[in-house]
């Protein structure tokens, strides 16, 4: 490839994520070239320090406590966990954190890489800096696309920043387990990981600022806190850190505003994660406050010449995996519809161009023993939007959940719009209750009639007839 061309392609993707990888693939597949320009590892942060190594981390020990629920097995399930296998585990999922067999997906997709940070640079080019500093100029025919991920939201407490503390990368590749760990923050990666931590051989203690996993209803919450709490972690809410301190050669002190003091040898900040949009170039390009206005199908509607697309984390919307790889598809797919004269400025509602789901039917999952499952809207954000709902709550108590777990405990919500006899909102909370999940993502985005609803019969006896008690409670 000669000097001239490997400077010019059709679509430029900042970031080669999970996010970035997807949209790139279906670039190509659109009929269009693309490059990928990645100063990291190939696959980024959900492949090796987020979603799989975490996962990773909790699956074993919630395979053995599944054991012990059920009499019969849990006689067998008597020894402990070895905890050396449960890290190897986790490292295969990661590749070992190399990234090689992600390289030779991106060749066989037909996917050009550049490794070096990317800067956008004027309209339609990127500068990249590579890693021997040289910098090479592209050039995209169509578009470029920022999918750079997020970065972690770091609280300001005193004395923070002069101790070695870890984030959620650090504790998912851990290659050890502290006696005693703190985490600060009550959202979903700080909880999963508490519980992760507990469950192999860590005293932990969390603290929230406001209400654990306050993001969900509170009969759901419930059964994570007082399961927590029953495997001894030490669970604080409302509860803010006022100075933090090295106090010892390995020992971190934790002072709670009132006078508290908890000691950790290691601490966990988990607060939150924002777009990574710094050092992109978007001042240039009169962007103000790093701040995106992205239409349903990427587009960055706030820089002239409809050229700039934003997806997954960078863009903002749904900080979650699964959703940025969906707005992914999306958007290389509208990019090789316009590049085609197939699809104009506008995009419709519910097309193949359009993340729409975004707005109302993001599935999601705190993957913690028991979990909590959610998609759609709650009843509060049903009502902002103007609909007319009612709720309907049941304990999980369906001989499936019985057969399960011996004193199986779970929770299900769903939320009606009464005028559209539709379901808007649904919440589970128990024990594996994560793979009932697509079900009601499927209810909800397909608009299913109640009346229609009725007649999808659970098979007997699974965990699926949670549904059917839920629609009799309704009244059907």
């Amino acid at each position: 490839m000669s000097s001239q061309a490997s400077n010019e392609t059709d679509v430029i993707v900042i970031g080669g994520g999970a996010v970035g990888e997807n949209v790139a693939e279906r670039v190509v597949k659109g009929g269009l070239r693309a490059v990928l320009i990645e100063h990291a590892l190939i696959g980024g942060e959900c492949s090796y320090w987020a979603c799989m190594p975490s996962k990773a981390l909790l699956r074993p020990p919630a395979a053995l406590e599944a054991a012990r629920r059920v009499a019969g097995a849990s006689a067998a399930a008597t020894g402990d966990l070895d905890v050396e296998a449960v890290l190897e585990r986790r490292n295969s999922f990661t590749s070992n954190w190399n990234d090689e067999s992600q390289v030779e997906w991106l060749k066989g997709a037909g996917i050009d890489l550049v490794r070096g940070r990317g800067v956008v640079s004027g309209e339609r080019t990127v500068e990249v800096t590579l890693p021997d500093a040289g910098v090479e100029t592209w050039h995209a025919e169509h578009a470029v696309v920022l999918a750079t991920g997020s970065t972690p939201l770091i609280p300001e407490i005193d004395g923070l920043a002069d101790v070695a503390y870890w984030g959620t990368r650090e504790a998912t590749s851990a290659t050890e387990i502290p006696a005693r760990l703190v985490v600060i923050g009550g959202g979903v990666a700080g909880i999963e990981l508490a519980q992760a931590f507990s469950r192999l051989g860590a005293h932990v203690t969390v603290m929230a600022r406001g209400e654990v996993l306050d993001m969900y209803p509170k009969p759901a919450t419930d059964l994570v806190v007082k399961a927590l709490g029953e495997e001894g972690i030490d669970i604080r809410a409302n509860t803010s850190p006022s100075r933090i301190a090295q106090t010892g050669n390995s020992t971190i002190s934790v002072f709670v505003e009132g006078g508290d003091e908890v000691e950790c040898d290691r601490l966990l900040v988990s607060t939150g994660r924002r777009p990574a949009l710094e050092n992109l170039g978007l001042e240039r390009l009169g962007v103000t406050d790093l701040k995106l206005d992205i239409a349903e199908d990427g587009r960055v509607a706030n820089v002239d010449g409809g050229w700039l697309y934003a997806v997954g984390d960078a863009a903002g919307k749904v900080l979650l995996t699964h959703q940025g790889k969906y707005e992914a598809r999306m958007t290389g797919d509208a990019i090789a519809a316009r590049a085609s004269g197939k699809l104009g400025a506008e995009v419709e509602p519910w097309s193949k161009y359009a993340a729409t789901a975004n707005a109302v039917a993001v599935p999601q999952v705190v993957f913690t023993d028991p979990e909590i499952v959610a998609v759609g809207r709650t009843e509060a954000q049903a009502t902002e939007a103007g609909l007319r709902v009612r709720t309907v709550e049941v304990a999980i108590d369906v001989a499936g959940a019985s057969l399960l777990a011996d004193g199986y405990e779970g929770w299900a919500q769903i939320v009606v719009d009464e005028d559209g006899g539709v379901i808007v909102g649904v919440t589970f909370a128990g024990q594996d209750v994560s793979e009932m999940l697509h079900a009601a993502t499927i209810a909800i985005v397909g608009e299913v009639p109640l009346d229609r609803l009725w007649h999808a019969v659970p098979a007997y006896p699974t965990m699926s007839e949670v549904w059917l008690r839920l629609l009799e409670a309704y009244g059907l």
